[in-house]
């Protein structure tokens, strides 16, 4: 009989991507402070005890690493954002387009130079710390820096941008800097489990599919240096860390109400975002056709691991077990077994509306990646 190494440290072989469902307490509280029903301090008490009751039910339902489920957010993203310094809140003509809707219609944009102290996520973390069981990991999520930089690199934002940064370079240099800075804090504060939501390589596929439909001999040279640029601003903003802070990062193609961004294999970020990206290890989108073949996991360096998302957060219907054990095994043909692990695709509420299906629904999905993983790898 194989044996594995157990994991001590993020990635865990059966394991979250993050944010949860928003109970309807939290729900209405959070309608009632947006039509100035109640005041913050109110909004606050609310988010705190469903956040310790989220802790409570992670930590029942056997979680090595929990969250506080972005409880305290509207947007999985734009929240960070809006903590920066030199950044403020604004409404745009049009959200996000998805498959199926377009989003609500929030960004952020540039005021004055980017920096990040006095992150206000740094708070949010110390309160799920104080609340969770000693033994138990505490893993903040935050948005990519490239996820920050690709903000303004929307159609809307981008004069904005160029008002404050007309050289790209500097923001660059200013977005890892700020993030560098709040990832110190968090590290002070206890934190050493950091995880980088990144949809930008979703979008990179996406394009690149979209590109390549078109004219199959099209030039990609555009894209390839958007990667580069994505790359390098998120391998600065984690250089030179301490070496017990575990960062890692997850990457998808779009997740609100249950529809989808982007489609799209791996294969044309692989050369970038799995074989140069600094992080140990990354949590993948794999739920669907849309993301393509196992292979582009072959440049994932044999030291990292691969965390599959295998498990959609997308509906509450319940996987076969062994159609993703087979597909675990499958994976295994191009990363070895002991360095993969199972999660499900995303988080379950990327944004306060939440995926379709019931927090019940939600629970049995993780126990069901629990069960798996314990057969796979004991």
């Amino acid at each position: 009989m194989t044996e594995f190494t157990t994991r001590t440290t993020s990635p865990f072989r059966y394991d979250i991507v993050g944010s949860f469902l928003r109970p309807q307490e939290l729900k209405e509280a959070r309608a009632k402070f947006a039509k100035g029903e109640i005041s913050q301090a109110d909004l606050t008490a609310v988010e705190d005890k469903t956040i310790i009751e989220l802790i409570k039910q992670e930590e029942a339902a056997g979680l090595k690493a929990v969250t506080d489920g972005e409880f305290r957010r509207s947007y999985w993203h734009l929240d960070f954002f809006w903590g920066l310094h030199g950044v403020k809140h604004v409404n745009l003509k049009h959200g996000y387009f998805f498959h199926d809707e377009e989003t609500r219609n929030d960004s952020a944009q540039i005021t004055g130079k980017i920096s990040g102290e006095n992150h206000p996520f740094v708070e949010h973390f110390k309160f799920t710390r104080a609340h969770a069981s000693a033994n138990v990991q505490v893993k903040q999520t935050i948005p990519a820096p490239a996820q920050f930089l690709e903000e303004f690199l929307r159609p809307e934002n981008q004069a904005n941008a160029k008002e404050f940064y007309p050289n790209q370079d500097d923001l660059d240099h200013d977005i890892a800097a700020a993030y560098h800075q709040v990832i110190e804090d968090l590290y002070a504060a206890g934190c050493r489990t950091l995880q980088l939501d990144d949809c930008t390589w979703g979008i990179s596929v996406n394009a690149f599919a979209n590109l390549k439909k078109k004219d199959p001999n099209a030039d990609v040279s555009q894209l390839e240096a958007l990667q580069e640029r994505f790359l390098k601003v998120n391998n600065a903003a984690i250089a030179d860390l301490p070496a017990d802070l575990t960062v890692n990062t997850h990457v998808c193609r779009g997740n609100y109400h249950s529809t989808w961004a982007a489609a799209g294999g791996y294969g044309p970020v692989a050369d970038n975002l799995f074989a140069k990206e600094n992080v140990t290890a990354f949590y993948l989108e794999y739920d669907s056709e849309r993301a393509g073949s196992f292979e582009p996991l072959s440049k994932v360096p044999d030291d990292k691991y691969v965390v599959l998302g295998l498990v959609t957060s997308k509906s509450g219907e319940l996987e076969d077990k062994k159609e993703i054990i087979n597909r675990i095994h499958e994976a295994a043909q191009f990363h070895p077994l002991d360095h993969l692990c199972l999660s499900p695709q995303c988080g379950f509420a990327s944004t306060e509306e939440g995926n379709i299906l019931t927090e019940e629904q939600q629970w049995k999905k993780i126990a069901l990646v629990q069960d798996i993983a314990k057969e796979v790898w004991g």
